[in-house]
């Protein structure tokens, strides 16, 4: 099972690297990891989709909090959160194929951000299957370059994550 931690830590040198490297001795795979300042510039959020029961998540969870620059960790479920992603793919395109790739950027409601004369860059963000049905879509036309941010995900509602 899939398991969204959403850990608010310290905005300091070094801590990215202690958390990872948590994981790593623990011999527990990041899936997906996503960091950023949040509103308070003191602190930075690091979102982390890891794989596991329940059992292993709390373990991580008690390992993560017991870091001392570790300020919360909070296991974010999917009803109870709003996760995306996004993601900037690089499509081959000729004046043959642009109106057939615009056409599936309008259905999955991504953006267009560069048009050159054999490539256009898509922007799509939503979940995860979204992402990679809009891939599956384009790949036919040659994918020339893509990248990910992985997940990031927010507690629905007036609670803090």
């Amino acid at each position: 099972m899939r398991h969204t931690l959403a850990v608010l830590v310290e905005n300091k040198f070094g801590v990215l690297s202690r958390v990872a490297g948590l994981f790593a001795r623990r011999g527990y795979n990041i899936d997906s990891l996503a960091v950023g300042v949040t509103e308070d510039p003191n602190v930075s959020r690091i979102t982390l989709v890891v794989r596991g029961d329940d059992h292993v998540v709390e373990q991580v969870s008690k390992q993560l909090n017991k870091l001392i620059d570790v300020i919360r960790v909070t296991d974010l479920g999917a009803d109870e959160s709003v996760e995306r992603e996004l993601a900037l793919i690089k499509v081959k395109s000729d004046k043959d194929t642009r109106a057939e790739i615009i056409q599936i950027v309008d259905v999955f409601r991504a953006r267009i951000v560069d048009v050159a004369s054999k490539s256009i860059i898509i922007e799509v963000t939503g979940d995860e299957e979204k992402i990679t049905a809009i891939e599956k879509l384009l790949k036919p036309f040659g994918i020339k370059e893509l990248v990910r941010t992985g997940r990031i995900a927010l507690t629905r509602g007036s609670k803090s994550s």
